[in-house]
């Protein structure tokens, strides 16, 4: 009975549906199927969905600790030697300290490209050096070029800058205080 049933209702929704053909079973089966899954859906929401929006939330913020840390990282044309491309005093320094105290995940050397070829080679060569002669528990940090240069400054312009803001501040003042030791107490309470 709820077969013959079944068949009037499909075939009276297809008569109101313009004359559609009857539905076959793995219609049916496909149909209830996909109602199924949008009813579990709708009440685990937002559950399904969380994950994927965080992903996308932090994803920025990734990316930009990743160029973060690639600029910090960089190795710029004031570490190196004009001409010949060897590291200078501080150029081995911030190698070291990339290869052996940077985090784990962040110990990648990027080396500015130089004014050639030749001078490109010569900056990696140097820092490759550098690298072998430390003693570096595991795998030595990948050395890899970049075209971005890091933004830098001198220090007498930083230290210029940090002595006008300490000279503009104002002198600090202590709040007045009555005799029995309240801040800003006023007579007649």
């Amino acid at each position: 009975m709820a077969g013959i049933a079944r068949k009037k209702f499909t075939v009276s929704c297809a008569f109101l549906l313009g004359g559609f053909s009857i539905p076959s079973a793995a219609d049916w089966h496909t149909f209830w199927h996909s109602q199924r899954v949008a009813y579990h859906r709708t009440v685990a929401w937002p559950q399904p969905f969380t994950d994927d929006s965080a992903r996308q939330a932090i994803a920025p913020f990734e990316l930009m600790k990743h160029n973060g840390w690639r600029l910090h990282n960089t190795i710029g044309n004031e570490l190196f030697r004009e001409g010949d491309g060897a590291l200078l005093a501080a150029g081995h320094k911030r190698v070291c300290w990339i290869a052996t105290q940077a985090p784990s995940h962040c110990r990648v050397v990027y080396v500015l490209k130089g004014s050639s070829p030749g001078e490109t080679d010569a900056r990696v060569n140097s820092v490759r050096e550098t690298l072998t002669r430390l003693q570096i528990d595991g795998q030595p940090p990948e050395v890899l070029l970049t075209d971005i240069e890091p933004t830098t400054a001198s220090g007498a312009w930083a230290n210029q800058i940090s002595r006008d803001w300490l000279e503009s501040l104002p002198p600090p003042k202590l709040p007045s205080t009555s005799s029995t030791g309240s801040a800003g107490a006023t007579e007649g309470g």
